[in-house]
């Protein structure tokens, strides 16, 4: 009689089952990981992320400790609340965390996540960083682009003296500081604005799709045998979608840039853009390697995806939190208009001496950071954090809101002071770690000065033109701060305000 395979074949692979748990039961034993909250089978901790996981994982943090261990599905994550556990991570142990987890949406919209903010570490993605810092977003760069930021944020006022013609006159501030921040960013990046027409209202809705995918949870990343369910909710079509119209758009404008050179139109005395800087060293001779066209498209997008969000989002939460706090508003604008007293115009010039607009801009990344939960990293092979065992290919997210609140580093962390920035060398750029709203490390977002000296000078003329109030009969309290959700956190309604011009 034939011996029925499946005799040996299920206990065979019930040892298997109870080896292989052993085994790795072992393994974690021998090895102190963080404390974890309890997880439920398949999702894991995935359903105490909440609709805001830096407010959720904030509050998990005040019971499980600064650095906890989560299963997001089958992904390990751990989550960094401190500052501590900040600088271990981003320098101490800097190289180890320097890649991102794999991403289906960041590859289907980018080119393979070809641009810097997304690409895993990779001697590619040295060398494209390496192209952003020397060639794009160096201090000489930036300040090649000083015209485009004195244009734009003069076109900025004007729309709001336009608009605010009468007294109660209410001005969406959210629309004003996005618009003026896509023209910059369009002009820098590809040389013409895109907000006028059918034609821009497409390229506009295009970008604001882009973006809202970029922030997009997908299951399919966490639990792998759901991933068909992107199909079912449209997600894949979506991404599709816009990658198509992204590529098509891009590649007109990189066309109708080469016959323009090739035409000999360029005028010397222009700034060039960042495609016309990308064109020239395409082949490799001012950089060493060759960029194929794939590459400039992803770093293109990449400077929208990190340019818009930021610089806007946080422009807005400033005005808000100046609305909420009368007095840090009156104390800008005596300094402003105290400083450039009997000129017409600010200027970028006389923004050095702008000690507490520097401290509101500071104090303001730290309250409401643009991106509270920064893009997660992943450990490249087994790491000791602090205390703990972390093993390779374990994702991180350093909650960055979590830390500008945190009562053992700020003094009254709930309370929207900038003085406490006045006499303090605490700043953003990556090197304290108490402030880290753009990052730090190897991963640190090349393009701080960049957006800075655009907020600067946008917020400085802001106040030195006009008086800003809520709209009439609306108090502070009565400021709804609901956050939205996505890859950067604003309030979920725009501000409305009334601008009334200085003097009137």
């Amino acid at each position: 009689m034939e011996f029925p395979w499946y005799f040996v074949l299920v206990p065979l692979l019930v040892f298997i089952f109870v080896l292989h748990n052993c085994l790795f039961t072992t393994f974690n034993d021998n090895k102190k990981l963080p404390p974890s909250p309890r997880k439920l089978p398949i999702i894991g901790n995935l359903h105490q992320l909440g609709l805001h996981p830096h407010r959720s994982l904030h509050k998990l943090s005040k019971k499980y400790g600064p650095v906890m261990l989560l299963h997001l599905g089958s992904k390990p994550v751990l989550v960094a609340s401190s500052v501590d556990a900040a600088r271990d991570i981003l320098r101490t142990h800097d190289l180890v965390w320097s890649t991102r987890p794999k991403s289906s949406i960041t590859n289907g919209l980018l080119y393979g996540s070809k641009g810097v903010a997304f690409s895993t570490y990779s001697e590619y993605w040295r060398q494209v960083r390496s192209v952003i810092v020397l060639h794009l977003l160096s201090n000489k760069r930036v300040q090649s682009f000083r015209d485009i930021r004195v244009e734009e944020t003069s076109n900025m006022i004007e729309k709001i003296r336009q608009g605010g013609d009468s007294s109660n006159s209410v001005i969406d501030m959210r629309d004003v500081l996005s618009c003026m921040t896509n023209n910059v960013i369009s002009r820098v990046t590809i040389g013409r604005t895109y907000n006028e027409g059918e034609s821009g209202i497409a390229v506009k809705a295009l970008l604001q799709e882009l973006l809202a995918l970029i922030g997009t949870f997908n299951i399919g990343e966490y639990i792998p045998w759901l991933i068909w369910l992107n199909k079912i909710n449209g997600l894949d079509s979506r991404v599709k979608k816009v990658a198509k119209d992204l590529d098509a758009f891009l590649d007109s404008v990189i066309e109708e840039r080469v016959i323009r050179n090739n035409k000999g139109e360029y005028s010397a005395g222009e700034a060039k853009d960042f495609v016309d800087v990308l064109l020239e060293i395409q082949n490799g001779k001012e950089t060493g390697f060759p960029l194929q066209r794939d590459s400039l498209k992803a770093i293109l997008l990449d400077s929208f995806i990190a340019g818009v969000d930021s610089i806007y989002t946080t422009l807005e939460w400033i005005m808000i939190e100046l609305l909420r706090n009368p007095r840090a508003m009156e104390k800008l604008q005596n300094e402003v208009r105290g400083l450039v007293q009997g000129k017409a115009e600010i200027t970028e010039d006389d923004l050095g001496n702008m000690q507490y607009l520097k401290a509101v801009i500071k104090e303001t990344l730290r309250f409401n950071p643009p991106f509270p939960i920064p893009i997660p990293r992943e450990s490249m092979e087994d790491v000791k954090l602090l205390d703990y065992d972390i093993p390779a290919k374990t994702q991180v997210l350093i909650n960055v809101w979590a830390i500008g609140r945190d009562p053992l580093l700020w003094d009254e962390p709930e309370e929207y002071r900038p003085e406490r920035f006045l006499n303090s060398d605490i700043d953003f750029r990556g090197l304290n770690f108490e402030l880290i709203p753009f990052g730090a490390g190897r991963r640190g977002c090349p393009g701080i000065t960049f957006a800075i000296v655009i907020i600067e000078l946008a917020l400085a003329r802001l106040v030195h033109k006009f008086n800003f109030a809520l709209p009439q009969g609306m108090k502070k309290e009565d400021l709804d701060m609901s956050e939205c959700t996505g890859i950067s956190i604003r309030r979920k309604l725009p501000l409305l305000a009334v601008a009334t011009p200085c003097g009137s």
